[in-house]
């Protein structure tokens, strides 16, 4: 009964993983760039993120842009884009292989009629 409990702790920490990877996908915090010109008032961070740029100017007013196409980013959060979306793939079949494989899923009632 302690495998149970133990396959039920992994299926359920695989999904906050998973929805921890698509979190992470979305957000526009990957690359953070500050820039304070002469005074605090045109002071203004550049938040880079997979999917969109933002701009976040000192009087808390943002700017987002998604990016027009593949080759507007730079070649690191290129290689991270492709990186989270097959991290997210894997941790999804990973999921569905641990729910059909667990102790409390029964694809097959009697295992007499299973070929050897």
């Amino acid at each position: 009964m302690a495998s149970l409990g133990l396959q039920i702790l992994g299926v359920a920490l695989a999904i906050i993983g998973w929805l921890g990877n698509i979190l992470i996908c979305a957000l526009p915090l990957w690359r953070v760039t500050a820039f304070i010109g002469n005074n605090i008032v045109v002071a203004q961070s550049i938040w880079e993120g997979l999917w969109m740029s933002c701009v976040v100017q000192s009087t808390g007013q943002m700017q987002c842009k998604v990016y027009d196409s593949l080759l507007a980013l730079p070649p690191d959060l290129q290689a991270a884009r492709a990186m989270i979306v097959i991290s997210i793939l894997f941790s999804f079949f990973g999921l569905l292989l641990s729910v059909v494989g667990g102790k409390c899923t029964t694809c097959i009632e009697d295992e007499t009629v299973c070929p050897p």
